[in-house]
């Protein structure tokens, strides 16, 4: 099949599609349609909905309201689910492959391509064959016999599109494939794109990177908070009109963000690099009294950072510095000694314990300080807790109620108390108001406002501009893992923070 017989052909048609999360709406409406032998790029910003819409597609989210047809046909949204999706020619392949690594290419290729035949002996050199098969059309050199833990990222990529291939799939999702590849990697896997759509397979293509999508894509669609705001061909967008579309909304006035009294630097890092965790000359200040913003695109490095800091990742060079002292930190009980606090962005994995009282959630950090041969000081425990419930206003019925039971707002509270209690001087926030409602938020904005003006140093990590905006004193913005600029707060808009965490065509590649 080639691609002159096919490009006319829609395969994938999605047409206003909606999906709500606990009253947020991540899709409103969201329409594009797909054209075999075609690369569709879909763009937008951290929070646009692509991901909902690629969960929606492949049946892992089941949409409120819409409808899709496939090859011409019409499916029920409602019904789709992870193998009708499969079954109807879809394949999805993420920035993470998801293969086992303890089987070879041949097998994972065989999970993907052969129904499932119980009770059958293995045909071991026809299963190597089909491997071989699939590898080739794709360009793929890779010994089928190879196990998959010893593949690098790229050939994992590869053995998940030959899978892809060998299963005949229709249509391909590719979602930020190239976040940890090099250049030449890159261009490898683009070759690969290509020779899929000579083959009539039907491409969306999701990244950051700009500069990639007016490279390979034939069309573009751009999504701004859940809803379809353009989507034409590539040689109608230029890379400044892509910026504007996805950031849609004008800079908050700097004048917005309340003036901080800032004082001497608590925070300095110097030259941190950490090559396993993408990082490379990372150099920043934090002083006391000020929110310096963290803005990034997904995979720029921003929580890989908070991670390094806080002695979770262990640096390869680099110097931090703590109100002056030079400090070395390689686990989280150095970073708490340091007075180094972090919140992390998964509330209910990494910070707190749903079944535990809002009590021992509140005192988790400080439990040496509270204990006496081994045994907790239980009235100290309810004092630190009553202090902070009060102070950061935790709506509960007791501090004896498991914390679980709270609100969003209310738990994240609670996760800001843990480490409030340590009495940091610097605090790092990472996205500290994801899942919760606008009241929440607000008030959670106004907390943190109250520990800056009390002289903690916070580094906010977030993914919503609007956040950035108006809390930051200034803004630093991340790129591929290393520090793309640094805005000063009457610098401030959303265009210039997008535009600068987007980047430039033919920036160079990542850290390796």
């Amino acid at each position: 099949m080639t691609l002159a017989s096919v490009d006319s052909v829609t395969v994938l048609s999605v047409d206003r599609v909606h999906k709500s999360f606990a009253g947020t709406h991540a899709l409103k409406g969201v329409s594009f349609d797909l054209s075999a032998g075609e690369v569709h790029a879909l763009v937008g910003e951290n929070g646009a909905g692509k991901s909902t819409l690629i969960k929606v597609i492949t049946g892992a989210e089941r949409a409120d309201a819409g409808s899709l047809r496939i090859g011409g046909q019409p499916v029920a949204i409602d019904e789709m689910s992870p193998g009708t999706s499969r079954a109807l020619g879809i394949a999805a392949i993420y920035q993470q492959p998801a293969l086992f690594p303890d089987l070879s290419i041949a097998e994972n290729i065989a999970i993907a391509v052969e129904p499932p035949r119980p009770w059958r002996p293995i045909d071991w050199k026809a299963r190597r064959r089909q491997a071989m098969t699939c590898l080739e059309r794709i360009g793929a050199t890779l010994d089928p016999d190879r196990v998959v833990r010893t593949l690098s990222m790229p050939e994992q990529q590869l053995v998940e599109i030959a899978g892809a291939v060998g299963a005949r799939a229709r249509i391909v999702l590719m979602d930020e494939p190239t976040a940890s590849l090099s250049d030449r990697e890159v261009e490898r896997l683009f070759g690969v794109v290509t020779a899929l759509r000579a083959h009539g397979v039907a491409v969306l293509y999701i990244s950051h990177r700009l500069e990639e999508v007016l490279a390979i894509a034939d069309r573009l669609t751009v999504l701004r908070d859940g809803e379809t705001v353009a989507s034409d061909a590539r040689g109608r967008f230029a890379h400044a009109d892509l910026v504007r579309l996805m950031a849609g909304r004008e800079g908050v006035a700097s004048s917005q963000v309340p003036t901080s009294r800032t004082g001497p630097v608590r925070l300095d890092v110097r030259h941190l690099s950490n090559r396993a965790a993408g990082l490379a000359d990372i150099s920043l200040t934090v002083r006391q009294g000020e929110i310096v913003g963290l803005a990034g695109l997904v995979g720029s490095g921003r929580t890989e950072l908070a991670e390094t800091l806080f002695g979770l990742r262990r640096a390869d060079a680099g110097e931090v510095r703590i109100d002056g002292a030079p400090t070395r930190i390689t686990s989280p009980v150095q970073a708490i000694h340091s007075r180094l606090a972090y919140v992390p962005e998964d509330r209910r994995r990494h910070a707190m314990v749903a079944e535990m009282s809002v009590a021992a959630n509140t005192t988790l950090a400080v439990l040496p300080s509270i204990a006496s041969a081994g045994l907790l000081r239980r009235d100290d425990e309810r004092a630190i807790a009553e202090r902070y419930a009060i102070s950061l206003r935790v709506r509960t019925a007791s501090i004896d109620a498991p914390v679980g039971t709270l609100s969003g707002g209310n738990q994240q509270k609670v996760s800001l108390a843990r480490w409030l209690a340590t009495d940091p001087a610097v605090l790092i926030l990472d996205e500290p108001t994801q899942g919760v409602d606008v009241a929440a938020k607000a008030e959670l904005h106004r907390l943190i406002r109250e520990q800056v003006e009390r002289g903690l140093a916070v580094l906010l990590i977030s993914s919503e501009l609007p956040e950035i905006l108006a809390l930051s004193d200034r803004v630093i913005v991340m790129r591929r893992g290393r520090i793309a600029v640094e805005l000063m707060k009457e610098e401030l808009s959303a265009e210039r923070i997008l535009a600068s965490a987007l980047g430039p065509a033919g920036e160079p590649g990542p850290p390796s």
